[in-house]
């Protein structure tokens, strides 16, 4: 009802009533839009539907908006207000359609009414999508995230990948996937319950609707302008979409409400009756007619006609019947060719064509005028799709029209208006500018179109949708052909594709072709087009224009200047455009009832080969020098006669033709074959590497069974039908090595150089046991031929799953989806293969999972057939052969260099029988006897490899003789039968014995034959009369092959006699062409039986080696299969072959006895001309240097090796050779050091100082220790987020602050230390220089500027001796390391007098030494360590630039370098030994270096620390009197490892090791107070009362001042005068008290809190007096590291439980100090408590570093991450990235996020990590590390089910952690060894 209302009502534009609408505009939009719908609602609804009308053809009148869009200056001017008007117009609309209601509940009220079943999302390129191919019908189905996450795929064969073209969601579709698969959400067939639509709610929608997308038309109409002459206006279109935009946003809204509304819509857009009314512009509107006219010229301009101009072509509605109309134009057109012209519009740039080959047009009779120039439009779906195309698919169009595709009515009808303009589209495409777009755009599109076989075969049947799609490829491929030159140049009739066209070279018609092989996957269109014979023949048509394209021509001169790279364009095209379609056939003849659709496909093919042979004028020779790679037409006829024998059981002789077509049919493979010899042997050179490419790709995995497969098969067709004798003599005729086999030791070869005749010959003798022993398609079965391609990839190398995946040829037609078999695949693989898991090795290469053969695998499969067949580069069969060469070793099989092994075949299928007669043919025999004979006698050019491949060829005839000889006896009666030639018979095995007496050769004068004695002596020879000197063999193969071929050709035809051979080339039929050969005639007197054994002793190098094994072990005949004989080199070969002839023959295990038995004379050394000796002695001498080549290159590399294991041990320390510098003798006085770039040893000197290599880098690594073990995780969810407040470098940092506050800023910068983060690092590989020398060093790497990866102006260099990443010279400070030893004697002082030497000592002042180079050295280092890390972590102090800060920094360095070395070390010291740093440790040079400098800030004796420590201050006032002052920190609140080190660096170096106790000592006396103090703070209330009166009473005893209690009540009734514990809340007292405190636990608590300092201690007093670390169990650390550092008594008893008090060592009396301690703090605390009490509680406890923990599955950080918005720049980036050590998401490259030209990963690894940050790429899964301004991919720790990496997510399987990788990362980052263990680095400038 409501349909027919609307159709009325627009019955025709009636004028506008103006006093209606002025009091229409004077209400407001709601109100109108209610008051239309109560008219509209009404039984007669005419006025409101009139009222309607007006009001829309008001508002959305399209003259405003785009008429200006002509004239652009105007556009320009009133662009404003054009766009308001619009935004008034879609408010209207959104009224309107909301009846006056909100616009937001109507879009809910309609969204209730949704009965999707389908999810239909629709996606753009880069989306991230699911392809699960355990759910999928179609190969193309795919999934969006969440559905795919809301469905349950677990082991399914599922992969993530990121869209190209865009996509659709298929989930609920169960055309295209089992239901199995749907998610949740599209499980319910949720139409039935959904109620009725309303029918008011969507009412207004029919109405407004229509009006609205008319609008959006007339506005496409008016903004197209044709692009004038050539340069398309695309500024003009994309202005035009622009203004569009918001229109079509609103349709996309509208298609996103649900199924409701797309029903109506899809009722506006298939309405015929409200198009015609709209849009004839027959009314009286202006605007409307001129829209029309646009319209019109729009149509004719795109070559369409429009049906009413012109109606010759007598059908609208092309019927079913036409398609043979198409079929009798392209018969036509296959002829004559049409004129050669460029007129036509469509061929604007023909005048480019390539040089002077110009393009060839067939005649215009071949279109099928229907299919490619009529268009008539129906309805606004279809003039919308027009436009779509006409814009050249915007992508908003596009995702408007698939968004409606969930409704099944529009699908259909929109598929069939995409196929009534699939003519259009193409045309489009061909003129794009932008095809690449475009093709996603069409793909995108069309894929969810034709996936559905149901849709699919509808359209075929209703739009001839196979006939459209044939004819339009053809028309397309029409406008780029040339004539061929193949063959007869000058009257060649046939035409190719020029590959060089930009249709091809581009693959621009790839859209169509997918298209079409999408459609030929469905089975029932597929049936359609195999039964149709009209599109058989042209789709033959098609294919020949691709047959012989990109000709080859052989260079003979010069080499060609232009090297072509048009023949990837040729391979793509035959891949996509020929084959694919043909695999898509072939998917669907699997069974005996197709059989006659082979029969239809093989006589079309034949037809068009034949009218190929015709059109290039082919008679029997291929001209020579040419090959073209790119026979389709052969190879579907191939590939259909496979399948028909192999599938359909199919009479193979029914589908063949006659013997003379077969003859034609062998040609071009075999000439194939052969310039793929001539192109390995390097004859092509000249042609430049393209050539080379082109046979690579040939073999190459996604194109060989395409391509050689079937050419190989075909020539074995042909070969087991043809003459076998014709054959094997085209075949060595074709590799032009027929003049080689003579028994002469000397020949002319006309065609040939002599050193290309090896390597042809080889090549012959490779193919011809390719071609009989290969059974790929001749009766594997799918298991066998998958297993065999397997175990060839295997052998050649091991692999990863996914490159044997990719390696492994499957049934090459992506379409069919599912992998073929992929169960079979893996179960294969296990079969086969044993997974070898990924290992780490220490030089940090990352190894991946790899398969690798079983033994057995080597022993009874390997096949060097197989592998020749598929290796793309000669270097893998090497490989092959190696690996199959070390097999036998290490299994004990075979020690020396194994032959390839013969392997046993799988049995012929009947119909190929015939294949078997090349082996028992004359010729075949002949070529072998000569070849032995040749091998025997070394004659030049013969190689190993050719008596392999001879006598492969033998025992191949042996395993497959025919019929075991009956006529044996009988046949040795006759020798005098067969004088005319060689051999009696045609069997090998009989053949074998016969012994061949004298042959007739021709050879060059020159020879050494010619010089013999006359033949007449062989008559007087003891073979009495039947041998004249006519016996004498002679033998020509070419001879041979004419006689043979003209045979054949008087058999099949006898009209054809003469007219066949006009075309004699000289070459081969005149001899005499060369310089004189005269005949002589050799006497040979041997058959090949003889031959072998006289080979095998050849080959033993011993006489009489062969002995027939039968005669001691008869078993041997009954039972023939050995293991001994599998394998092995020649002489295993040979004694196979003749067993195996013996057990074939009783004959020939007599004659083999028989000969064995004539003790065989020795071979006469053969003359050898002085010429040939010079050869010889050339190619001997030739060996023996490779072999010393060899020999030293091997030795060279040991010794490289056994270096480099003693220097670069970047990861295993524990093995080391301890180097020069700590290994000094005692009784040396001064350390030598080696110089590793002048190679003199000496000690270090102030005019000649030495340094050490060192890195120094700012670390941040120490900072990032936290104090709980369970490291961070990775957030994943929002809720998760990472607070860097309890890292060890906030803490710090608050701490320093809050002092800062309160103290005196001078004083601060002593109390702590800095270097958390952006500490400097310093390391060493302990290798040494001159200064020098390194100044040298760094000149010569200056003037090479061939470095990569490191900077030589900021200093960087790479260790001259191991290559390791250095930036700096650390000098040794001269002296040796033997005065310690005086130092150590162990003093009697009392601690008192050492206390006051101490002061002493510091007091004096550091004068900076004389102006010597040393010094000036450490200048230099000092302010590279300086510059090392950046000045924020350098200056902390409030008024910049002062020198407390430089004493804070040189200081803390020293603290750096200690706590980096203990976290190496695991956090203690419990290991002990020497340090695993031990040898590459630089502290003791370091420290001398910052000494040095600190000796020059003397601290004012006043505020020197020593004395607060170590004296009783008389008088307090001073400090009451300044009060405007602030006061010193207190020292209790001093880190008591910064004053160790701070003390030690202020003493004069080298430091006496009694002043370094001493200095311990009375530290530890302060340390133990602050833990005492920090103990108080921590407990309750009540405990410490208790322990206030505990230890009071215990004050007197003796040992008062080493007794914990005591001190500790002693501390807390100090403390609380400081009024420190009072205000104490309650919550605090409930916190605290949770923990109950035993003396056991306080001791604990206390040697916790001095552990740390202890730990750092002995570390310093291990480095700077060199004494070993003792080792201990855990719980004993504290009481080891005491005594070592002399703290405890020696004669300590260690039978109670050990007291840390017992350690203490007063200098002064306890209390005292205490006291003087604790009222330092009185001051401060009782004005600020908690301050004071927080500054008390120091937490020294940090555990290791990590990096954030990961989750188990990449899936869970990929999903989170990969949509978040960057929190600076709220995008979703392009590349993000997240940081491992801090959980910061960043934009990697991201230019939204730059700060002053740095990107924000190189801005966050500054400040994480001071210069080094660890980025994880989200999109790609792998791991960046940025090292300041380098960086390097460092790898990736998630990997697949098969220990692979998947980088950039390519094939998007399920990922999970390496725990190892991950472990790897973090020690690489803990122990800054990125620098020397990854050797990519490369500079990124900024921008990551």
């Amino acid at each position: 009802m409501a349909a027919a209302a609307a159709a009325a009502a627009v019955g025709g534009p009636q004028p506008p009533q103006p006093e209606l609408a002025a009091s229409g505009l004077a209400l407001d939009k709601a109100a109108t839009a209610a008051h239309l719908k109560a008219a509209l609602s009404r039984p007669d609804n005419r006025a409101g539907a009139e009222e309607l009308q007006a009001l829309l053809e008001r508002v959305l009148s399209a003259e405003r908006p785009l008429a200006a869009a002509g004239e652009e200056a105007a556009a320009a001017g009133g662009g404003g207000g054009a766009g308001a008007a619009e935004e008034e117009a879609l408010e209207w609309c959104k009224c309107l359609l909301a009846g006056g209601g909100g616009y937001e509940e109507f879009c809910a009220a309609v969204r209730a009414y949704d009965p999707a079943a389908l999810c239909g999302l629709v996606w753009t390129a880069n989306f991230v999508a699911y392809r699960c191919r355990t759910c999928g019908i179609s190969p193309c189905m795919s999934l969006c995230a969440e559905c795919f996450h809301q469905g349950d795929h677990t082991g399914h064969d599922f992969n993530m990948f990121r869209s190209q073209a865009g996509g659709a969601c298929d989930c609920g579709d169960s055309n295209v996937m089992r239901e199995s698969g749907f998610c949740k959400r599209h499980q319910i067939k949720s139409s039935s319950n959904i109620p009725c639509v309303p029918k008011d709610l969507l009412m207004m929608s029919e109405f407004v609707l229509p009006r609205f997308i008319f609008c959006l038309i007339q506005y496409l109409r008016e903004g197209y302008n044709e692009p004038a002459a050539d340069v398309p206006s695309e500024k003009d279109l994309n202005k035009v979409l622009q203004l569009l935009e918001p229109q079509i946003s609103f349709l996309e809204d509208l298609t996103k409400m649900g199924g409701a509304m797309r029903s109506v819509l899809t009722q506006v857009l298939t309405n015929q009756q409200n198009y015609k009314d709209l849009t004839s512009g027959l009314g009286e509107n202006a605007c409307a007619k001129k829209s029309h006219e646009k319209y019109l010229i729009a149509l004719k301009s795109s070559g369409l006609t429009y049906p009413e101009d012109k109606l010759v072509y007598g059908m609208q509605e092309p019927s079913a019947g036409t398609s043979t109309l198409a079929v009798q134009g392209f018969a036509g057109a296959a002829g004559p060719l049409g004129q050669v012209d460029s007129s036509d519009e469509e061929d604007q740039d023909g005048s480019q064509g390539l040089g002077k080959r110009k393009r060839v047009k067939l005649s215009s009779g071949t279109k099928d005028q229907s299919i490619m120039d009529v268009l008539k439009h129906k309805s606004f779906l279809e003039e919308l799709l027009f436009w779509t195309i006409k814009y050249e698919f915007p992508q908003k169009m596009v995702t408007f029209l698939l968004n409606m595709l969930p409704d099944q009515e529009y699908k259909v009808a929109f598929t069939k208006t995409f196929v009534q303009h699939y003519a259009f589209i193409m045309k489009t495409l061909k003129k794009s500018h932008e095809s690449d777009t475009m093709s996603n755009r069409i793909v995108h599109i069309s894929v969810q179109l034709f996936s559905n076989e149901e849709l699919a075969r509808q359209v075929t049947e209703e739009c001839q949708l196979l006939d459209i799609m044939v004819t339009v490829l053809l028309y397309m491929m029409e406008s780029c052909l040339i004539k061929s030159e193949l063959q007869d140049e000058e009257n060649s009739l046939h035409v190719v594709v020029n590959c060089g066209e930009a249709l091809l070279k581009n693959n621009t018609y790839w859209p169509l072709v997918s298209d079409f092989i999408n459609i030929l996957s469905h089975q029932s269109v597929a049936k359609r087009f195999l039964e149709d014979h009209g599109l058989l023949v042209t789709w033959m048509n098609f294919v020949s224009f691709f047959q012989g394209m990109n000709l080859n021509k052989r260079e003979l001169n010069e080499h060609v200047e232009f090297e072509s790279q048009t023949y990837y364009a040729a391979f793509a095209a035959e891949l996509e455009a020929c084959a694919q379609p043909m695999w898509g056939l072939l998917s669907h003849c699997k069974v005996r009832e197709t059989q006659e659709y082979t029969r239809n496909v093989v006589r079309y093919c034949l037809e068009a080969l034949q009218d190929w042979f015709d059109a290039i004028n082919f008679v029997d020779e291929p001209a020579p020098n040419q090959v073209t790679f790119h026979l389709p037409l052969h190879r579907y006829y191939a590939m259909f006669l496979s399948k028909a024998v192999k599938c359909q059981e199919l009479d193979l002789d029914s589908v063949l033709p006659d013997q003379e077509m077969l003859m034609k049919l062998m040609i071009h493979p075999l000439q194939i074959q052969a310039s793929l010899a001539e192109i390995h042997s390097n004859m092509w050179v000249r042609n430049g590497l393209q050539i080379k490419g082109q046979a690579m790709t040939y073999v190459q995995s996604h194109f060989c069974n395409s391509m050689i497969d079937p050419d190989i098969y075909l020539l074995q067709v042909c070969a087991s039908r043809l003459d076998p004798d014709y054959f094997i003599s085209s075949v060595f005729e074709r590799f032009k090595v027929v003049d080689l086999l003579t028994m002469a030791s000397q020949h002319q070869n006309t065609v040939l150089d002599a050193e290309h005749e090896r390597s042809m010959l080889e090549g012959a003798l490779t193919f011809l046991v390719i071609l009989l022993s290969l059974r790929l398609h001749l009766g594997m079965s799918d298991d066998e031929i998958l297993r065999a391609e397997m175990v060839a990839q295997l052998c050649m190398n091991d692999r990863t799953h996914s490159s044997l995946l990719d390696l492994i040829p499957e049934n090459p037609n992506p379409k069919s989806g599912i992998i073929p078999g992929s169960y079979s695949f893996e179960s294969v693989l296990s079969a086969v293969a044993d997974f070898k898991a990924p290992v780490f090795e220490p030089g940090g290469s990352m190894q991946q999972g790899m398969y690798t053969p079983k033994a057995e695998v080597w022993d009874q499969e390997f096949d060097p057939v197989m592998v020749i067949l598929r290796t793309v580069y000669r270097r893998d069969v090497q490989s092959a052969m190696d690996r199959y060469t070390a097999f036998l070793k290490q299994s004990g099989k075979f020690p020396g260099n194994p032959w390839p092994p013969y392997k046993k075949r799988t049995s012929l299928h009947p119909s190929y029988k015939g294949l078997m007669r090349l082996l028992h043919c004359k010729t075949l025999h002949i070529v072998l006897f000569t070849l032995l004979y040749k091998i025997l006698m070394d004659h030049q050019n013969l190689s190993e490899h050719v008596l392999c491949m001879v006598l492969y060829l033998i025992e191949l005839g042996l395993e497959n003789s025919a019929e075991e000889e009956s006529d044996e006896e009988a046949s040795v009666g006759g020798p005098e039968r067969c004088h005319d030639s060689w051999f009696p018979g045609s069997n090998l095995v009989s053949n074998m014995r016969h012994f061949i007496n004298y042959v007739r050769v021709r050879v060059p004068d020159t020879a050494p034959e010619v010089k013999r004695d006359s033949p007449a002596s062989t008559s007087s020879d003891n073979m009495g009369s039947s041998q004249n000197s006519g016996t004498a063999q002679v033998f020509s193969l070419v001879a041979e092959r004419r006689k043979k071929f003209q045979e054949i050709i008087n058999r099949s035809s006898s009209e054809a006699n003469q007219v066949v051979r006009p075309k004699t080339s000289n070459k081969w039929s005149a001899p005499g062409s060369a310089p004189q050969l005269t005949t002589a005639i050799l006497e040979i007197k041997e058959s090949i039986l003889s031959l072998l054994i006289k080979l095998h002793h050849k080959l033993s190098g011993k006489q009489n080696s062969y002995y027939p094994p039968w005669l001691d072990d008869i078993e041997l005949l009954i039972q023939p299969e050995i293991p001994k004989y599998s394998h092995g080199d020649g002489i295993t070969a040979v004694e196979r072959i003749l067993l195996k002839a013996a057990l074939q023959s009783r004959m020939n295990k007599r004659i083999i006895e028989e000969i064995c038995r004539k003790v065989t004379p020795p071979v006469p050394p053969k003359k050898i001309t002085a010429a040939e000796k010079k050869t010889l002695d050339k190619e001997e001498r030739r060996q023996k240097a490779r072999e010393r080549q060899q020999k030293l290159l091997a030795e060279f590399a040991s010794r490289q090796k056994s270096f480099m294991e003693t220097a670069m041990d970047v990861d295993s320390p524990e093995n080391d050779i301890p180097m020069e510098i700590t290994a000094a003798e005692p009784q040396v006085s001064e350390a030598v050091y080696d110089c590793v770039i002048c190679g003199q040893s000496g000690p270090s000197s102030e005019d000649r100082p030495t340094g050490l290599v060192v890195l120094l880098q700012a670390s941040s690594v120490l900072g990032q220790c936290r104090d709980n073990v369970e490291p961070k995780k990775l957030p994943i969810t929002e809720e998760e987020q990472i607070y860097p407040w309890d890292t060890c470098a906030a803490v710090h940092d608050v701490r320093l602050s809050l002092l800062q506050r309160y103290f005196k800023d001078s004083s601060c910068l002593l109390a702590v230390s800095i270097g958390w983060e952006g500490g400097v690092y310093v390391q060493t590989c302990g290798h040494t220089l001159h200064i020098d020398c390194h100044k040298s060093y760094m000149e010569s790497l200056r003037n090479d500027q061939v470095l990569q990866g490191f900077s030589v102006d900021k200093g960087e260099f790479t260790c001259p001796l191991c290559r390791q990443f250095a930036n700096s010279v650390l000098p040794c400070y001269p002296g040796s390391h033997v005065e310690n030893n005086l130092w150590q004697r162990t003093s009697n002082k009392s601690i008192q007098d050492l206390i006051k030497e101490v002061e002493e000592l510091q007091g004096r002042p550091g004068a900076f030494p004389s102006e010597t180079n040393l010094s000036k050295e450490m200048e230099s280092v000092m302010k590279d360590i300086k510059n090392t890390t950046q000045k924020k972590y350098r200056d902390y102090s409030k008024t910049p630039g002062s020198p407390d800060n430089d004493f804070l920094f040189m200081y803390s360095v020293a603290r750096t370098n200690l706590e980096l070395e203990l976290i190496h070390r695991g956090g203690n010291l419990c290991s002990g030994g020497a340090s695993t740093a031990g040898k590459r440790s630089c502290l003791n040079q370091l420290f001398h270096v910052l000494a040095l400098h600190m000796r020059l800030y003397s601290i004012d004796a006043e505020f020197n620390p020593w004395r607060k420590l170590t004296q009783l201050v008389e008088e307090m006032n001073s400090q009451l009197g300044n009060e405007e002052q602030q006061p010193e920190v207190p020292i209790l609140y001093h880190d008591v490892t910064s004053l160790l080190l701070i003390q030690i660096l202020m003493m004069p170096q080298p430091l006496r090791k009694e002043h370094f106790t001493c200095i311990v000592k009375v530290l530890f006396t302060l340390l133990y107070t602050q833990a005492l103090a920090a103990l108080s703070v921590k407990c309750s209330e009540e405990d410490r009362s208790a322990w206030k009166h505990a230890g009071a009473v215990k004050k007197s005893t003796c040992d008062a001042e080493k007794s914990y209690e005591v001190l500790l009540s002693f501390v807390i009734n100090e403390l609380s005068k400081a009024k420190l514990y009072r205000e104490e809340g309650t919550q605090e007292c409930a916190m605290a008290s949770a923990i109950a405190w035993s003396p056991e636990s306080m001791e604990k608590y206390l040697q916790d809190f001095c552990l740390p300092f202890l730990r750092i201690t002995s570390l310093l007093q291990h480095h700077l007096f060199g004494e070993d670390l003792p080792s201990c169990q855990e719980e004993e650390e504290f009481s080891v590291l005491a005594s070592c550092l002399g703290l405890l008594p020696t004669f300590y008893q260690t039978e109670h439980p050990f007291v840390s008090a017992s350690c203490l060592d007063w200098p002064l009396p306890a209390f005292d100090i205490i006291t003087q301690w604790c009222s330092e703090i009185k001051s401060f605390t009782e004005r600020h408590a908690e301050q004071g009490k927080a500054l008390l509680i120091q937490e020294s406890k940090w555990k290791l570093p990590h990096l954030l923990q990961l989750p188990e599955n990449y899936n869970t950080i990929f999903q989170y991450y990969h949509r978040k918005t960057c929190s600076v720049c709220t995008k979703v980036p392009k590349d993000p990235a997240v940081c491992l050590v801090c959980g910061t998401f960043v934009c990697l490259k991201g230019l939204c996020c730059k700060q002053q030209s740095y990107c924000e990963c190189v801005l966050h690894s500054q400040n994480c990590g001071a210069g080094t940050g660890i980025f994880l790429l989200i999109n790609a899964s792998v791991i960046i590390i940025i090292r300041g301004h380098r960086f390097c991919l460092w790898g990736s720790v998630y990997l697949d089910a098969h220990g692979e990496e998947d980088r950039d997510l390519r094939r998007g399987k399920p990922l999970y952690i390496c725990k190892e990788r991950y472990k790897v990362l973090e020690q690489q980052w803990i122990s800054h060894t990125f620098d020397h263990i990854n050797k990519r680095w490369g500079p990124h400038y900024n921008g990551l």
